[in-house]
């Protein structure tokens, strides 16, 4: 599994590379604060919405620590997408968050 850390994370965004951020958490925990930009899909929810997705992009993708965007990426890459597990997840996260 191919993983991206924070600085990396915000250094691409603030570079406004073409990468999409994928939320995993559950709706209730990205109304907190999420990476600006970051679509939301909750895991339980990623393989009926992969369809959202494309295999020509690249994505980064986040939970709360790692585990969840871990699964999620794992999940992709079997499928055929270009993602990485952003390392540590928004608890590692000190870049600018929205709400």
């Amino acid at each position: 599994m191919k993983e991206i850390t924070t600085d990396e994370v915000k250094e691409l965004l603030d570079q406004d590379a073409d990468v999409k951020v994928i939320d995993v958490r559950e709706t209730d925990e990205v109304a907190e604060g999420h990476i600006p930009g970051a679509k939301n899909i909750p895991l339980g929810l990623l393989e009926f919405r992969e369809n959202e997705l494309d295999k020509n992009e690249d994505y980064v993708m986040v939970c709360r620590s790692g585990g969840r965007s871990g699964k999620a990426t794992q999940y992709l890459e079997e499928s055929g997408y270009n993602v990485k597990n952003m390392a540590g997840g928004m608890l590692a996260w000190d870049g600018p968050t929205a709400k």
